[in-house]
């Protein structure tokens, strides 16, 4: 949540039900991206509620710990901060974003766009309430006729003494169709002096350029794009970092490796019942692109153990595994033709 140096920070973006610890290990083997945990209630976090603990887990990660807020209430907002500061987190960031019905009705998350005097004092008690920094994920706004709220915002939120702002490129009403509109990104960038992280469609290595060139943003963030290709974070550091530019795309035994080691760590973190029903998605992800990925997902949705999912990972990476061996020895007999 620094400033950039050199390379662009790349993040992988909090997501709900995704990003816990299992996937955030993950990414972090894999790249050098900056995760973060999924949203968590501040005033859950006051009731020292044990499921919302567990969503945690900072004390077993590397640093940097980055931990993601939610809540409306100032006071609460930054006595949760400090509870996460004592807890060991290295940055906090508050969530001015999030679209769905359940934490916008209370007034939460992208419903603070439209309360700019409260979304400020959230910001600035938070900051105020502890040492480490303090950034802010939002929307651009709510709807098209208010989608200049971030950019009107940003500037009372480097008053109050928030370090950087992560901006996806829709609004609220948009959740997440249509396109990321960059240049509004850029115009929060105008606004402040802060790092901004731009965040919303990127997809590749060359969207990630084309971001940070369209926006002047100092990094980007990925979410979607990341759902069972956590690769694709190790491709994007690889391509803004400077210097020669080299990054192998995994192959399919490769990606059995990891979608292995997932399972494990969800069954080690939550037990077989729950993790083999959190893995189903994420293997859903894991087998997008391969031959018959929509048997497979049909099946993952009937395993009931870890055995199953380890057979259905066989099932779907080792054929997949075999044509990319032969399809590499086809290509070599070629090269040798003269």
């Amino acid at each position: 949540m620094e400033k950039s140096g050199l390379t662009p920070p790349v993040y992988l973006a909090p997501m709900a039900g995704v990003t816990d610890r299992a996937f955030r290990e993950i990414a972090r083997e894999i790249s050098p991206a900056r995760v973060m945990t999924e949203m968590i209630s501040a005033k859950a976090l006051l009731r020292n509620n044990r499921k919302t603990w567990a969503m945690l887990a900072l004390a077993a990660e590397a640093p940097p710990r980055l931990a993601q807020l939610f809540g409306r209430d100032a006071g609460e907002v930054a006595a949760a901060a400090q509870i996460l500061a004592e807890a060991g987190a290295d940055g906090i960031n508050i969530n001015m974003g999030c679209p769905t019905a359940k934490i916008v009705k209370n007034g939460e998350g992208a419903a603070l766009l439209r309360d700019p005097a409260q979304a400020a004092a959230v910001a600035r008690a938070a900051a105020r309430a502890v040492s480490i920094p303090v950034s802010v994920k939002c929307r651009l706004g709510w709807n098209e006729a208010e989608a200049d709220a971030a950019a009107r915002l940003a500037p009372r939120w480097e008053e109050a003494g928030v370090a950087c702002l992560i901006v996806h490129g829709r609004t609220r009403e948009q959740f997440y169709a249509g396109r990321a509109d960059w240049a509004a990104i850029a115009a929060v960038r105008a606004a402040t002096g802060l790092p901004v992280i731009a965040n919303g469609d990127v997809a590749s290595p060359a969207d990630a350029r084309a971001a940070l060139s369209q926006t002047g943003c100092a990094g980007v963030m990925i979410g979607r794009a990341a759902l069972g290709n956590p690769w694709l974070l190790a491709a994007v550091s690889a391509a803004l970092a400077p210097g020669p530019r080299v990054w192998r795309p995994p192959s399919p035994l490769e990606r059995e490796k990891v979608a292995l080691r997932h399972l494990d760590k969800l069954l080690a973190y939550k037990g077989e019942y729950i993790g083999v029903r959190e893995m189903r998605k994420h293997f859903a992800w894991y087998c997008k692109g391969l031959r018959g990925a929509a048997a497979l997902r049909a099946a993952a949705l009937r395993a009931e153990s870890a055995a199953d999912l380890r057979a259905l990972m066989r099932e779907a990476f080792e054929p997949a595994e075999r044509e990319s061996e032969a399809a590499r020895r086809e290509k070599g007999k070629d090269s040798q033709v003269c």
